[in-house]
Formats: structure tokens, sequence, C-alpha cells
């Protein structure tokens, strides 16, 4: 399934970025809004764009904050579905109006800094496991 095959990479980079530190609080913006090349460009990053298509765009972003997924939407109940999706594997989601950042706890808390958005925290968060459980 296509969300599925999405939320595989969601979890790759999340564990390619590991648990993260918590960052220095700052004031939060008011929430950012545009395409994914704005958002990116908000956060100082050159996605590497992993899913263009007319219902969600995906990209992968690295900047000074960490490693993170960047995925905008095109519609608010394609963009929950998706949430809703993606929180089973865990990690911190930076929610914003059809947009998300996918990433770890200090990486998101730093792109709200800048974004602004609502933080949700995954199913799966604690602790890196050994084994999945999922099956195919």
């Amino acid at each position: 399934m296509r969300v599925t095959r999405l939320l595989l990479g969601a979890s790759a980079v999340l564990a390619l970025a590991g648990c993260g530190a918590g960052a220095e609080t700052r004031a939060v913006p008011p929430t950012a809004t545009g395409s994914l090349e704005s958002l990116a460009a908000e956060v100082r990053c050159k996605p590497d764009m992993q899913t263009d298509a007319d219902t969600i765009r995906q990209a992968i972003c690295t900047n000074t904050d960490g490693k993170f997924i960047l995925a905008t939407f095109s519609t608010d109940r394609g963009q929950r579905e998706w949430i809703n999706t993606a929180e089973d594997y865990g990690g911190f989601y930076l929610v914003g109006r059809k947009w998300v950042a996918v990433g770890d706890n200090g990486t998101v808390t730093a792109l709200r800094g800048t974004l602004g958005g609502d933080v949700e925290i995954g199913a799966n968060h604690s602790a890196h496991s050994a084994h999945s459980g999922h099956g195919g």
C-alpha cells in the first residue's frame, strides 16, 4: 500500500536521526503556510523529493536542526489520515495547515521555533527496538 511505503520511509528517517535531545524553548511563531518548497526555504533545507503526487508531496530535508521528513497535502482530511496512520510508527510530528514535519524530538522542537504548528507524538516513541514486529 502506498501509505505504508511512505510510512516505512518515515521510520527509516527516524531511525537515521536517532533519539534527539531536547532543544531550547523558543517562542512559537504563527503557523507557517505555503508549498513544500516555501516551507523548506523557511527552515533552510533543500528538499530531496520522495513523492510528488496530487494528494501528497513529500521530501527528506536536512538542516542544522537535523534530518526530517516534510510533507504537504492537498486536503485537511488527507493530512489527518496520513498522520493518524503514521503515528502508529512512533516519532514526533510538527503539524501545520496541510503540512507536517516528522523527525526526532529535538529537530521537531527546533523546527517549531521557525514554522510554528502543533507537536503530536506517535504511539511508539519511548525507545528504539531491535525488531519492528510488523509483517509485510
